[in-house]
């Protein structure tokens, strides 16, 4: 019972989490912090607002670059699933409509 791993509710498992993720997660909650306090600052024309709205673009660059290579990779994996799902389809809706003739 121990050994198995956890499964998310999508069936994968939590060892596809690494590092980056969590890299990904914490610059995400960085970012959106920053912008929210930053903006505010920046409407009462406080020099921090400028300082923390800056800081906000630049972890949500960050968080950008560190996460869009495995996003990307994810993406195509799905894609390529989902390209031989619908053919895996059409071969049986192929198969059917020539065996009910």
């Amino acid at each position: 019972m121990g050994d198995t791993p956890a499964a998310t509710p999508t069936g994968n498992s939590l060892k596809e989490w690494s590092g980056i993720d969590l890299l990904a997660c914490i610059l995400s909650a960085v970012s959106y912090f920053c912008i929210l306090s930053g903006v505010t600052l920046l409407l009462l024309n406080l020099w921090t607002g400028y300082l923390l709205t800056a800081l906000a673009l630049v972890s949500a660059a960050a968080m950008f670059l560190v996460i869009d290579p495995k996003l990307r990779r994810v993406s195509s994996r799905y894609e390529k699933k989902q390209k031989e799902y619908l053919e895996e389809l059409d071969r049986i809706i192929e198969w059917k409509t020539t065996e009910e003739t």
